[in-house]
């Protein structure tokens, strides 16, 4: 694919992917690398410019991240945050040290002199600051662009050789300014052309697919989950039924999950896709297990002998396909992985199947951009949106032994839970919501009878990567309506909770 590429180069940033998804968000591809990739993979690359960021680590410890400093001569625009402006300081000569006046969070920077960083930005702007340290000598041919109140070096720059620093994180959303000063940076700076769309993606991907396949065989094992379902939808696209689906139901989905699956795959796209109903056989391993870890245990290896079973049927192929996004990438702090990890979304994948090589269509892709492919090749809106989902599926949103009619149970209270917030307009703006069917009984009335059922519980939450997330203030009259259906509508459930825990200390699912 043919486009203008920026490299993040990560000291240890947790803001490292928020950064990544403005910039793609500006319609200009990015990648994260760790500071451990050499130069010359970084220049083989071609990139139009460099970002430097890093964490809370001081420059001046005794084990910080360095990089080679010929990364300021290659004659492309290199920007520096945080960490990134220390270190580009003191490889150009300058020095930093610990500052008298710490400033952290929101704070007012004052712009000292005009400059394409900052053009067309007001002279007074708040932004996110998080640092005790500060330059206390510039490096040579740099200018101060930027201050605050305590901070005399906000940011820096040499416009000759398009090096610049900034102390404070523009990529945050309480930067009041942060968007702009990072397209300051790709359009002024870099001069990036705003070629990343997802459109340009589905065509090329599709050209590269089919160069790379040829006319043999592709294994698929679809989850039902969004990745999963993308990642199917363009093999089918650039393939046709070259491609081969094995969507083992192992009776732990929600509510209908199945037969979309089957009419979206089979019936709309019409795919060479075979459905295993496998309820029985993973109930019958789970029966009277409640020690989460085990629960994922089997299921991961339940999983694997099925589509073991399945795939011999089909004799040898030449790909197998993974659903790996671009964030499982950056995690794993490989640049280029060809190993075979753990598959998201069933806790493994068969070591003995007959393939040759692996097809990761979606591994450049984050999820935003994998819903907006999958909605560009057609798959229905319901599916694309489709809440996250574990691999073991409702087995760990029951907490103790599960049951075929524990199942039923949950299913009920989810479908009610995402059909009411649904229903207020509030799908999209939360990140991940669902019930749980808890291990605890109280004494209830319900029509005048004394009852002794479960209580349920539902959880909500709001987050950015998923490694940490706030509780959902859903309304009080959502939160409502669904206990009153649930109490009403579902038998065995005489209680409703709502879990306001964020995470941490607690994860988001409870098992």
């Amino acid at each position: 694919m043919n486009h203008d590429t920026v490299i993040i180069l990560d000291f240890g940033s947790s803001n490292n992917q928020l950064l990544a998804r403005k910039i793609r968000g500006a319609n200009v591809y990015c990648e994260v690398l760790p500071f451990t990739t050499s130069l010359e993979e970084i220049m083989s690359k071609n990139p139009k410019g460099i970002i430097l960021i890093g964490g809370s680590s001081s420059i001046s410890e005794e084990n910080a991240p360095k990089y080679n400093p010929d990364i300021f001569n290659q004659g492309i625009p290199v920007l520096g945050v945080g960490y990134g402006m220390q270190l580009m300081t003191v490889e150009l000569g300058g020095a930093v040290e610990q500052s008298k006046c710490v400033e952290s969070g929101k704070v007012e920077i004052a712009l000292e002199t005009d400059n394409e960083l900052f053009s067309k930005i007001t002279t007074e702007t708040n932004c996110w600051m998080d640092s005790t340290f500060q330059v206390s000598k510039m490096p040579s041919g740099f200018n101060v662009l930027a201050r605050t109140r305590n901070c005399a070096v906000a940011a820096i720059g040499n416009e000759e050789k398009n090096l610049y620093g900034v102390q404070f994180h523009p990529e945050v959303m309480k930067s009041q300014t942060g968007i702009e000063i990072v397209k300051n940076f790709l359009f002024n700076i870099c001069r990036c052309s705003a070629d990343w769309t997802m459109a340009s993606f589905i065509d090329a991907s599709i050209e590269d697919i089919r160069k790379r396949v040829g006319d043999k065989k592709v294994l698929c094992a679809l989850s039902g989950g969004v990745d999963s379902s993308v990642a199917a939808a363009l093999l089918y696209k650039a393939i046709g039924n070259q491609l081969i689906c094995i969507f083992v139901d192992h009776g732990l989905l929600r509510k209908n999950e199945g037969d979309q699956v089957e009419e979206v795959f089979a019936g709309q796209f019409g795919m060479n896709f075979t459905r295993v109903n496998a309820q029985e056989r993973f109930l019958n391993r789970l029966a009277n297990v409640s020690e989460p870890e085990e629960k994922r245990k089997i299921i991961g290896e339940e999983f694997i002998r099925v589509f073991e079973e399945e795939a011999k049927k089909i004799g040898k192929v030449d790909f197998l396909v993974q659903g790996t996004i671009y964030p499982d990438i950056i995690e794993s702090g490989v640049g280029n992985a060809k190993v075979i990890k753990s598959h998201h979304n069933v806790g493994g994948l068969p070591e003995h199947v007959d393939f040759e090589e692996i097809l990761e269509p979606l591994r450049d892709l984050f999820k935003d951009e994998v819903r907006s492919v999958g909605l560009g090749l057609g798959l229905p809106e319901y599916l694309v949106w489709r809440q996250p989902f574990p691999g073991p599926g409702l087995a760990i949103r029951i907490i103790g032994d599960i049951t075929f009619e524990k199942l039923e149970t949950l299913r009920e209270t989810d479908h009610i839970f995402r059909e009411e917030v649904e229903r207020a307009g509030l799908s999209k703006s939360i990140n991940q919501y669902f019930t749980v069917l808890t291990n605890i009984k109280s004494v209830g009335v319900t029509n005048n009878e004394r009852t002794y059922d479960y209580t349920v519980a539902l959880r909500a939450v709001n987050t950015k990567d998923f490694m940490s997330a706030e509780w959902t203030k859903i309304p009080y009259s959502v939160l409502e309506i669904t206990s009153s259906r649930i109490i009403n509508e579902v038998k065995n459930v005489n209680r409703v909770v709502y879990d306001i825990t964020s995470k941490p200390p607690a994860t988001i699912e409870w098992e």
